[in-house]
């Protein structure tokens, strides 16, 4: 069957809509630093201030859109990084460490901490030290001292998830999606710093969830208490919550799969390994998600929950899920090549074409640009968990990660001209 990653016409396609979605969020940078959520046009939502998570991805994106050289993209990765560095960044919490969640215009913050929105400062970090960008390499070493002495528990081998402004009160809850984004982190900032300590910390996160996940039929459990035992009912009265959702988050489950494949490489890289078999269950991960998420409910796409049992929960369909899900399939495919598994690689590849078709036809914003961020269970556009369009940053990868090899992680292989044309 020909793949679709082989031709070129398509790598063309993907960079033309990279270049396409960098233009629709062009206006995300605040005069004063970070960057603002977007609305369905990629006009700034000046009244949610700016956003830690939201700055670190545009970073992350923008230095990506410099270091691919396309004009203004590094302007606007400048303009958000200044929102985290420096002693005037919004942001940064100058007083007790760390960066605040949130800045409203009136300059009052957020309360808390989180481990989430510090693994998007590890990796914003990370890309704009490739890219080149003005305070990269101060706000790296800051943000990986601050995520290595507040959030990562050596003796857990895993990241807790959310302290007080102060860094006085940790909160007893413990959650995967955090550690999810501290291994694309780590990934990233052990291709920039040269320390392999920082894929072993990443080894031990995968190796946890992956028992967690092989214990329950490949579905991860999100949400855990201080001892790290599984709360499988957190949630069940809020379940379309957007970052604590109840039950089984179908995409997690093919972005984890991603990111074991990503690790495994990696890994192989500077000759360390995993305790775990990261392939198999990258494997095992990417079945049930796509067993119980695809065409879960008689219409195209994938619910955004399951209970434990693989029932449809919340029904909307995500745009980052079928993200993740052509990355995945990508991935999946280029591993399946390596091996010489050609019937695996051509199923993946099949799957990448379906789900990309699925893009287009439903989730691609073909008259404003971008992605539609929410679908109701009829694919039409809704806004009842994701609002607008917040940001670029699963949209972009998308276009990417199927130009690019397993390991280095994405900014480095960019920096080290691996992207295929």
């Amino acid at each position: 069957m020909t793949r679709w990653t082989d031709l070129p016409t398509h790598r063309a396609w993907l960079q033309q809509h990279a270049e396409s979605l960098l233009a629709f969020g062009r206006r995300t940078a605040a005069p004063g630093g970070g960057a603002y959520w977007l609305d369905a046009v990629g006009r700034p939502e000046t009244a949610r201030g700016v956003q830690t998570w939201i700055t670190g991805r545009t970073v992350h994106v923008y230095s990506l859109g410099a270091l691919l050289g396309i004009p203004g993209a590094r302007d606007v990765a400048q303009g958000a990084l200044d929102g985290l560095v420096g002693p005037d960044a919004p942001l940064r919490d100058v007083e007790h460490g760390g960066w605040y969640g949130t800045v409203l215009p009136d300059g009052t913050h957020s309360e808390g901490k989180e481990a989430y929105q510090h693994a998007f400062v590890v990796l914003a970090a990370t890309s704009a030290v490739r890219a080149g960008l003005d305070g990269a390499r101060e706000l790296l070493d800051e943000a990986t001292e601050v995520y290595l002495e507040r959030f990562w528990d050596d003796d857990a081998g895993l990241a807790v998830d959310t302290w007080d402004t102060a860094f006085t009160t940790l909160d007893p809850y413990r959650g995967v999606n955090a550690n999810m984004h501290s291994v694309e982190a780590m990934l990233a900032a052990a291709d920039v710093t040269g320390d392999p300590a920082w894929l072993r910390r990443a080894a031990r996160i995968a190796e946890f969830v992956v028992g967690q996940a092989k214990g329950h039929e490949w579905r991860i459990p999100e949400h855990f208490g201080p001892d790290w035992v599984p709360d499988l009912e957190l949630n069940r009265d809020r379940p379309d919550d957007p970052f604590k959702p109840f039950g089984a988050t179908v995409g997690h489950g093919l972005e984890w799969a991603r990111l074991l494949l990503h690790l495994e490489a990696a890994l192989d890289g500077v000759g360390l390994s995993s305790h775990a078999d990261l392939h198999l269950a990258a494997v095992g991960l990417f079945d049930r998600a796509v067993a119980d998420g695809w065409d879960a409910d008689g219409a195209p796409g994938f619910v955004y929950t399951t209970d434990w049992e693989g029932k449809p929960v919340v029904r909307q369909r995500m745009h980052w899920v079928v993200a993740e899900g052509v990355n995945t399939a990508a991935a999946l495919q280029a591993r399946a090549v390596r091996a010489g598994d050609e019937a695996a690689a051509d199923r993946y590849a099949g799957l990448y074409a379906r789900w990309w078709d699925y893009a287009d036809r439903h989730v691609l914003d073909h008259e404003h640009g971008s992605w539609f961020h929410e679908l109701d269970p009829a694919n039409q556009p809704a806004g009842t968990v994701w609002p607008g369009k917040a940001d670029l940053y699963h949209a972009f990868q998308s276009t990417l990660v199927p130009r690019l090899p397993l390991a280095p992680s994405m900014a480095t292989a960019v920096a080290e001209g691996l992207l295929r044309p």
